[in-house]
């Protein structure tokens, strides 16, 4: 490469990279707007006050507000909208499908189920409780990865035979739900549809930390495989060409997809659209190169989960609509907009 072709490419990634700075300004921008948001209608300086003054003896129900209530909701929809944004980033990548999403192969309808046979049969832990209908959802995922992953490599790790298994495996844990949804009382049916469409209402710290974790462990493994991942778009030739098995790549990424995921859905329930647009956002602002595209993928799903979380608060005042409903609604102009804007750039 020539010295002028260097620096050409030089500036260009420090562009980029300036992008991938800006979305993470504009994330916490829209974090502070969502804790200064919400039903009860507190004073913005009251709850800034709140917040970086480490909390007010005084009134102790402000300080359960900001610290109990609306900053681990909004922590949550920031973890919970980075896992989805990564998830979807590397489904599309390792499918080669612009429509992929964390959904495509079936994860979430699964952890829907297993949540929903929790609530149905009121079965509890012993210890902790509150992590039953997690670990329930958890689980359920887990079993539908490997099943996913098992059917792969039978027929051969293709994205065509892990579209299909995955499109199986969705319409399956979707009758599924369909049949516990027919079965319960209606009491209990209310507990398993609003946990259905997504919330944050019951996000707690327990949650994020280990929501968190999950991503983190998801991640740690792909670090060194991002020029690889790049690699994969130019298609599986050329990588095989460069000495990587594309098989043994799609497995390994489609686990950390899995457990992202599961991460994503089992203390909030199911989130559509983000982790289908958050990276056409990402690759519109960067490009391919993986280095650039997972991370703004990831602030790009959090940004959009936080400005879900914002609406949900303002659509009906002194109430939060489940967040799940507003990112299908926002969601679809979102994305026939990005179409229309992007053109030729768009895939």
């Amino acid at each position: 490469m020539s010295g002028a072709a260097a620096q050409a490419y030089g500036l260009r990634q420090r562009r980029l990279a300036g992008r991938v700075a800006g979305g993470g300004i504009a994330l916490a921008v829209l974090l502070l707007g969502d804790l200064l948001v919400g039903p009860a209608f507190l004073h913005p300086a009251d709850v800034l006050a709140t917040l970086f003054g480490g909390g007010n003896a005084a009134d102790p129900a402000l300080h359960a507000i900001v610290w109990s209530i609306r900053l681990p909701m909004s922590l949550m929809a920031v973890v919970v909208g980075m896992a989805l944004g990564l998830a979807g980033a590397l489904m599309q990548t390792i499918l080669g499908n612009p429509l992929a999403s964390p959904y495509t192969l079936g994860l979430s309808a699964a952890a829907g189920f297993g949540a929903s046979v929790t609530i149905l049969t009121g079965f509890s832990l012993p210890v902790l409780p509150q992590l039953t209908v997690p670990l329930a959802a958890f689980v359920a995922a887990a079993g539908a990865s490997l099943s996913v992953a098992a059917l792969a490599r039978l027929r051969g790790v293709t994205p065509e035979v892990m579209v299909l298994a995955g499109i199986a495996i969705l319409f399956l844990f979707q009758s599924l739900q369909s049949l516990s949804q027919y079965l319960a009382a209606p009491e209990v049916l209310q507990q398993i549809v609003f946990w259905l469409f997504g919330s944050m209402l019951k996000a707690s710290w327990t949650g994020i930390w280990i929501a968190a974790s999950l991503c983190v462990v998801a991640v740690l493994p792909l670090l060194g495989d991002l020029w690889k991942l790049t690699a994969m778009r130019l298609g599986d030739d050329r990588l095989a060409s460069l000495g990587v098995d594309p098989a043994r790549l799609r497995v390994k990424v489609f686990l950390s997809v899995s457990l992202l995921t599961t991460a994503a859905v089992a203390f909030v329930g199911t989130i559509g659209f983000v982790g289908l647009v958050a990276p056409h956002i990402a690759r519109w602002a960067t490009g391919e190169d993986h280095r650039l595209l997972l991370p703004m993928s990831a602030l790009s799903g959090a940004g959009l989960l936080v400005a879900a979380s914002i609406l949900s608060k303002l659509i009906a005042p002194g109430a939060v609509v489940p967040i799940g409903i507003v990112t299908a609604i926002v969601g679809v102009p979102f994305l026939f907009g990005l179409i229309l804007k992007s053109r030729s750039r768009f895939w």
